[in-house]
């Protein structure tokens, strides 16, 4: 089963343990494989290639949002975005 995870700075989901439902293999999203969109970042198994997560990239309010709440992560993105060129 694939899992989507709607909040990308939800704690944990880079850690969390997936178990591959076709071939039994065991491991967190930094093992997968990942395939990166516009909207999402899909990761697949490493062995065969099931995909065992999608992850939405977030909006700038979310970011924005996250951000205020601390995130540290969050406030580095909006730090990057600030040095973009303006046009």
């Amino acid at each position: 089963m694939t899992i989507t995870v709607n909040d990308y700075y939800q704690t944990g989901w880079r850690e969390e343990l997936h178990s591959c439902p076709a071939c039994e293999w065991k491991g967190n999203s930094r093992q997968m494989e990942m395939e990166l969109h516009d909207e999402q970042t899909e990761y697949a198994c490493p062995e065969c290639e099931y995909p065992l997560l999608v992850v939405q990239h977030p909006d700038l309010t979310q970011v924005q949002a996250a951000a205020a709440a601390g995130n540290e992560e969050a406030q580095q993105q909006l730090a990057i975005l600030a040095m973009a060129p303006r046009g």
